[in-house]
């Protein structure tokens, strides 16, 4: 099927205004092409979404906006997000033990002294020196040519003892994968070291769905229309579920990969990771720092108190903790990450409130090696598909898939 120059007001329709299909739009508008993007929801940015609950700002699932990727460096004012840093470093949690670990290239001080106080042996310190210079220094290319492994193995490979691996990474990297075996690949994991290295994580003051409203808003008016489904492709552009066809020369598909592979048949639908968040509003902070708990049992990935990365993000005089678990929601797990959280933070959770619960079925692709960080975008004449299925599962991985789907969807119409 050939969609060729069909009639119509539109040389592109993007379906989806997540990440990779707002990125793609503003690229081929920037080029002059006549762009329309049709959102099946009511609001942008996909799973890059913010909530008003009860006057707290609620993301749906917890997020972290990374400053060093290089398509945000690229795209986005980040003086009109309002970013908020998170400490650099996190709070390891070990039967009610915490130890930090301050980020080496930041406070080297501090990261020895922590990394001493029983976290680390000297075999481990020299590896995760060897490790982090790796990720300030080698060209991003070179990262990229590693030997492509499970990251456990890369860990063993590196030099690090599986006692370190176990209290550190393991609880850390789970909270990034969505996996606890790190089987993830390590060239991925290498990337993300670099990124947390060479950047800051960060909160904006509005939740993380103010990162795919400020890409919208550099749209041209108009090219946006939200509540729009696309029932189906046709030869000459779209379906939407009204039966209307909305005619363009090109199709760029920008869903989630399941309902990429609904309008684009025989597309390869990856495994996905789950995460579920516990959103509880306290009445006093529990950690007076906006600092990172990881849970060496693995009872949760990680816990946050948002209200002290952004006060903006509570009511005045109120906390909002958020708590990620691999998996689904089911009875009983909150009762049991209260129970998690009371030890981690050494106090007494009962009084907190149950905001929310925001299970993300379809969160992260599973990034098991072999790992290509870059598909091509073209599937057929005049369709194309983008996301971070397409790439990596992350920022950079979104916006970079909806740049190449805009080159390739350029190259096809000249």
């Amino acid at each position: 099927m050939t969609v060729g120059r069909a009639a119509g007001p539109w040389d592109v329709v993007v379906v989806g205004a997540g990440l990779a299909g707002l990125a793609c739009a503003r690229d081929l508008s920037a080029r002059g092409l006549r762009v329309r993007v049709l959102e099946a929801g009511d609001q942008v940015g996909g799973r890059m979404r913010t909530d008003r609950v009860d006057g707290f700002v609620v993301d749906r699932g917890f997020q972290v906006f990374n400053t060093a990727y290089p398509q945000v460096r690229r795209r986005l004012p980040l003086r009109e997000l309002r970013l908020r840093p998170f400490t650099p470093g996190f709070l390891i949690n070990d039967d009610g033990r915490r130890t930090r670990f301050a980020d080496p290239t930041r406070a080297p001080r501090q990261a020895l002294s922590g990394l001493a106080a029983g976290l680390a042996g000297p075999r481990d310190l020299a590896a995760l020196a060897a490790l982090t210079g790796f990720a300030a220094l080698a060209p991003s290319a070179r990262v990229k040519r590693v030997p492509d492994v499970p990251t456990r193995r890369a860990l063993a490979r590196t030099g690090f003892d599986d006692a370190f691996v176990e209290r550190f990474f393991r609880p850390f990297l789970s909270g990034i994968f969505l996996e606890d075996e790190l089987a993830t690949s390590s060239r991925f994991f290498h990337l993300v070291w670099r990124t947390m290295v060479r950047g800051t994580l960060c909160l904006p003051a509005a939740g993380v769905g103010a990162v795919p409203a400020l890409l919208a808003s550099a749209l041209p008016p108009g090219v946006v229309a939200l509540e729009s489904p696309v029932a189906a492709l046709t030869e000459d552009g779209v379906l939407d579920e009204d039966g209307r066809t909305v005619a363009a020369r090109a199709v760029v598909v920008a869903t989630d990969a399941r309902t990429a592979a609904r309008l684009l048949p025989g597309l390869r639908v990856p495994p996905y990771r789950t995460v579920t968040t516990y959103y509880h509003a306290a009445g006093r902070s529990p950690l007076n720092e906006p600092t990172l708990v990881t849970d060496v049992r693995r009872r949760f990935v990680n816990s946050v108190v948002l209200s002290e990365v952004h006060a903006s993000h509570a009511p005045r005089g109120q906390a909002l903790v958020a708590t990620s678990v691999l998996g689904g929601d089911r009875e009983g797990r909150e009762k049991d990450v209260r129970a998690a959280l009371a030890e981690a933070y050494g106090t007494d959770p009962a009084g907190w409130e149950l905001l929310t619960t925001r299970t993300v079925a379809a969160a992260l692709p599973a990034m098991e090696p072999p790992l290509a960080f870059s598909r091509r975008s073209r599937v057929a004449a005049g369709r194309f598909v983008c996301g971070d299925h397409r790439a990596t599962g992350s920022v950079q991985g979104a916006l970079a898939s909806g740049a190449r789907a805009a080159r390739e969807v350029a190259a096809y119409l000249r």
